[in-house]
């Protein structure tokens, strides 16, 4: 019985350690896209209006990472759907910093 009981924890452990490291790299690339806004901004290079929207985008995905979190369990078809968000969020970053519009 101790024997079940021991390798049931274990197995838990390493599943949530398993899910918590797969956030780690979300959360890195959420970090790194707030700092390419954020030198955006700085550098002028994305206007008020191109900054919202890409800052609305962040948000969005944080709300459903946030959400996929909640139950304690994060699939890999769930984190494939936010690394996706991830995805077209770094690209749109790309697009608004480097189109002919500037902040004046």
């Amino acid at each position: 019985m101790k024997q079940f009981a021991v390798i049931t924890i274990l197995c838990m452990f390493s599943f949530t350690l398993s899910a918590s490291t797969g956030l780690q790299s979300i959360n890195a690339k959420q970090h790194n896209q707030k700092d390419r806004i954020k030198s955006g901004v700085t550098s002028g290079e994305l206007t008020k209006t191109e900054t919202k929207k890409l800052v609305q985008e962040q948000k969005t995905i944080r709300r459903v990472e946030a959400k996929i979190k909640s139950d304690g369990v994060v699939t890999r078809r769930e984190k494939a759907k936010i690394t996706t968000m991830q995805k077209a969020a770094s690209r749109d970053i790309y697009n608004k910093k480097h189109n002919n519009r500037d902040r004046k």
